[in-house]
């Protein structure tokens, strides 16, 4: 009986030793992929008018898989992203934009998208992009 129960904790004992090994696998392996990451940060003009068109700005720059953050600033007219510029590229971050109807420097905004866009985020597609604003 003492035999039993001896080898039936000796298996028990393998088993979960067997089991911490393999999940500290998992772990190294998560550490060698987030390796694979190259931060890189842009700034550059986006054309808007309010608080609604810094919302789908944003949204659009975001909802790309690589974009890490991305900030529009409604008084410069400029919109700052961070991504990783091994799982994506600057132009998608314009493409991405433009199709929600909004004018980057590289790429002008999606006409149809644009004209769905409420009235007070319908802006003028000559104002400045990158706007330096004054403090006084």
């Amino acid at each position: 009986m003492k035999k039993i129960i001896l080898s039936t904790i000796f298996l028990l004992a393998i088993s979960l030793t067997s089991c911490n090994t393999s999940s500290k696998n998992n772990t190294s392996t998560t550490k060698e992929i987030s390796k694979d990451i190259a931060i890189k940060e842009i700034s550059f003009g986006v054309r808007g008018n309010c608080g609604m068109c810094k919302s789908t700005i944003e949204k659009a720059a975001n909802s790309l898989d690589g974009v890490s953050s991305a900030t529009w600033n409604i008084d410069q007219k400029t919109i700052l992203v961070s991504y990783d510029s091994l799982n994506i590229n600057e132009l998608s971050i314009h493409n991405a934009i433009s199709a929600s109807g909004y004018d980057t420097e590289k790429v002008l905004g999606n006409l149809e998208a644009y004209n769905n866009l409420p009235g007070c985020c319908q802006y003028d597609h000559e104002m400045e992009m990158n706007q330096v604003v004054k403090e006084d």
